[in-house]
């Protein structure tokens, strides 16, 4: 996913006009998510709030792939993952969910 990382990269770094250094696999979430849906096909399928406020994403493919990115309450979003062959799972309910 070395092409992944390095388009989201030179996307952040474009928008951004800053060094490498301040802008490494970060930029606002709008523009990372049109990235990823425009070159990958990636599509949020999960979403959640850190303790520290950060919202953590997960966006898959039809073909496989995967990128897990964090918004952090006051600033960018940033890329902190991304793989291939994923597959869902069918989450199953526990005991005490069925006997509520």
């Amino acid at each position: 996913m070395l092409t992944k990382i390095s388009l989201i990269l030179t996307a952040a770094l474009a928008l951004a006009g800053t060094s490498a250094a301040a802008q490494t696999l970060c930029g606002t979430r709008d523009d990372v998510l049109k990235q990823l849906e425009n070159e990958y096909k990636e599509a949020p399928v999960g979403i959640g709030l850190a303790s520290n406020g950060s919202v953590v994403e997960l966006l898959t493919s039809t073909s496989g792939t995967w990128t897990l990115i964090v918004t952090t309450p006051r600033g960018p979003t940033c890329l902190m993952g991304t793989g291939e062959a994923w597959q869902p799972v069918v989450r199953k309910a526990s005991v005490k969910e069925l006997q509520s």
